[in-house]
């Protein structure tokens, strides 16, 4: 099963990413993890986007999109795949489709885990980490005994800057006007599937599980 993963910043992609590869023979495929691999091993489109990113540029999509096709064609990925951070645009989805018809194969769902803008920022900006050990609380779901301080190692909690709420609303306006067509895309191709996030992660995970027991 070839799947595309998507939702905004704090919908909880990595919690589902996670249990969909435990579950299912599949590898998890995230955006950055392509383009490190891609640059370790020394692939051509991996040495082109290193050229970029060393001068501090966006990696231009056709770039991206080779990055892609070289991971796709990998042993790994012949049972299928879990993409997580791309496609992002229109044209890159229409890319990953000859991608795809190149490689013999199609994208059989794209599943979205929808949850309210509101309970984004409120489970966002409520993340705080131990300075020291890296353990991450929530001061709302899952907080510290004592405020401000690690119960394993009684470190300092710390807000990271992108968590704070106008960095969190603007990573959702960016993020809506990329996907709100993206959504779409996929919702004309019939292979949308939009689950309920705003939920424990056993119940949505029971909801995807669902979707793919249907392909």
């Amino acid at each position: 099963m070839n799947l595309i993963l998507m939702g905004p910043p704090g919908a909880g992609k990595g919690t589902q990413a996670d249990t969909i590869k435990a579950a299912y023979p599949v590898p998890h495929i995230s955006t950055g993890d392509m383009f490190r691999e891609a640059v370790q091993q020394g692939t051509a489109m991996g040495l082109k986007a290193k050229s970029y990113m060393e001068q501090g540029q966006l990696v231009p999509d056709e770039v991206t999109i080779g990055i892609v096709e070289e991971r796709l064609a990998q042993s790994d990925c012949q049972q299928g795949f879990l993409l997580d951070g791309f496609p992002r645009t229109i044209v890159q989805a229409e890319a990953l489709d000859q991608v795809m018809k190149k490689l013999g194969g199609r994208i059989e769902a794209a599943i979205n885990i929808a949850v309210p803008d509101e309970v984004l920022i409120q489970r966002t900006t409520g993340r705080v980490s131990c300075a020291a050990c890296k353990t991450v609380y929530h001061t709302v779901f899952n907080p510290p005994a004592q405020a401000g301080v690690c119960d394993k190692c009684g470190g300092k909690l710390l807000q990271r800057s992108d968590d704070q709420e106008e960095t969190a609303r603007r990573r959702l306006e960016v993020y809506h006007q990329q996907t709100s067509p993206l959504l779409g895309y996929y919702q004309q191709r019939g292979i949308l599937y939009s689950i309920d996030g705003d939920r424990a992660a056993n119940q949505v995970f029971a909801d995807i599980q669902e979707v793919l027991a249907g392909l």
